[in-house]
């Protein structure tokens, strides 16, 4: 047993010697630090481009992650991670005469930075970079890591809404150096995703990077600039359930108004109704995009659905015309009889007249002999009243009138009834085909 306890007692002691060891490290390399930062700033300018030759350009690389995109409408909110790279002549050090010391962090308004800029930035909030710490080595090497929320504009093409794709540029350079004292070089290809969080509304297909070198016109110094351009798609998924599966199906319903029965009387309070609400979700889509001259693939199918309603709702009140048209009307003309109620009819399958008269048509008015049975003398010889023949032949030829009337309003009926039917089918076909054209040419 003491010799369990004694064993415990030495390892206590290790443990605090090895902890105190550490102790008097950690405040040694503190000690360094702070005698490396008071010698590195002694006689150090952050005002100044640390070059040892001023001819000569200071190399900057820059890397942008992007993490989140916050909103897109002409000016795209992105959440970003910058990262800027280069070397300080000016702060050097040899890490033996400072107990091995290779890195420090100091504030970066102590050393000189690079007035990188946002070139196309879309906000009113001039602010200069977040005075985040930088990661400076021995060797002179500057690392600033920089959060930043940017707001950049974008133009915005909405000709192919909700399956448009769009291009946003990020372009960043240097406010006041050319490229013969500040060069800018990109650390990658591209901008790095791997820690982009998913949007609702755009997909990102990536981020590419190129380096420009421009020359303006007022001088003849050459200004680099790296521009990072965003590949989004927009999720039209929510656009294809809230906004034209709807119209697909209303617009089905505006061929249906042709099939309804005339003496409904609904026929054109279907036509208004189904306009009626595709107002309503056209003034949806035009909230939902930004404004711009360009007509939407969503807003021509909603034009072209609200055109074919209108349409078909005139052609409705004309067609109720034809079916009210009643017994002043003219008769039916020779080619309208051949063409649509003898050829037209039976291609569509349009065999109910409506109102029929048929029995008015198969009845034959004939008098026997019998009526003027009262009219024979005692000789046998037909002598009738002339008033009473007069009367017989009144009766006749109201009962003929009668039957030319029926089978003439007969004929306009169905004549209105095979023009529903054969527009009911056409407009059905605009619609369908209508629907591919449109649909046919997202991207």
């Amino acid at each position: 047993i003491p010799f369990f306890f004694f064993f415990f007692f030495i390892k206590f002691i290790l443990k605090c010697i090895s902890v105190a060891y550490c102790l008097a490290a950690h405040c040694s390399q503190g000690q360094f630090a702070h005698k490396l930062l008071n010698d590195l700033m002694e006689n150090y300018s952050s005002a100044l481009r640390p070059v040892d030759d001023t001819d000569k350009s200071l190399n900057v690389t820059l890397q942008v992650t992007l993490s989140q995109i916050k909103d897109m409408n002409q000016v795209l909110i992105a959440y970003l991670w910058i990262r800027q790279t280069w070397h300080d002549a000016h702060l050097k050090w040899s890490k033996e005469e400072y107990d091995g010391l290779e890195v420090i962090r100091i504030p970066s308004s102590l050393v000189w930075r690079p007035d990188l800029v946002l070139y196309n930035k879309a906000d009113d909030d001039f602010s200069g970079p977040v005075d985040t710490n930088v990661v400076l080595r021995y060797n002179g090497e500057i690392t600033w890591d920089t959060p930043a929320i940017t707001k950049s504009s974008c133009v915005v093409d909405v000709s192919y809404f909700p399956f448009d794709s769009q291009q946003c540029n990020l372009t960043f350079g240097s406010w006041t150096y050319n490229g013969n004292q500040v060069d800018i070089a990109m650390g990658m290809d591209s901008g790095d995703l791997s820690d982009f969080v998913e949007n609702v509304e755009w997909e990102c297909h990536g981020m590419p990077a190129t380096k420009n070198v421009i020359m303006y016109g007022c001088c003849s110094d050459p200004y680099p600039d790296i521009t990072y351009t965003l590949l989004l798609q927009r999720r039209s998924s929510f656009y294809i359930f809230n906004l034209l599966l709807p119209c697909f199906l209303i617009s089905f319903l505006a061929p249906l108004g042709f099939y309804l029965p005339a003496d409904s009387g609904e026929k054109v309070s279907l036509g208004v109704t189904v306009l009626l609400a595709l107002t309503v979700f056209q003034m949806m889509v035009a909230e939902s995009m930004p404004p711009s001259e360009n007509v939407p693939l969503i807003g021509k199918y909603y034009i072209a659905t609200m055109t074919m309603v209108t349409a078909s709702t005139a052609l409705t009140i004309f067609i109720m015309n034809i079916h009210f048209c009643g017994a002043e009307a003219k008769p039916v003309p020779y080619w309208a009889k051949v063409l649509i109620i003898d050829y037209m009819s039976k291609i569509f399958f349009v065999y109910e007249v409506g109102e029929s008269c048929s029995f008015h048509a198969a009845f034959t008015l004939t008098f026997d002999p019998c009526v003027y049975c009262g009219c024979r003398g005692s000789s046998g010889i037909l002598s009738c009243d002339p008033k009473l023949v007069r009367n017989v032949e009144y009766i006749a030829s109201c009962f003929r009138e009668q039957k030319a009337t029926c089978l003439k309003v007969a004929e306009w009926k169905k004549v209105a009834k095979v023009m529903d039917r054969i527009f009911m089918w056409i407009f059905f076909i605009m619609v369908f085909l209508m629907s591919i054209l449109i649909i046919g040419k997202a991207p």
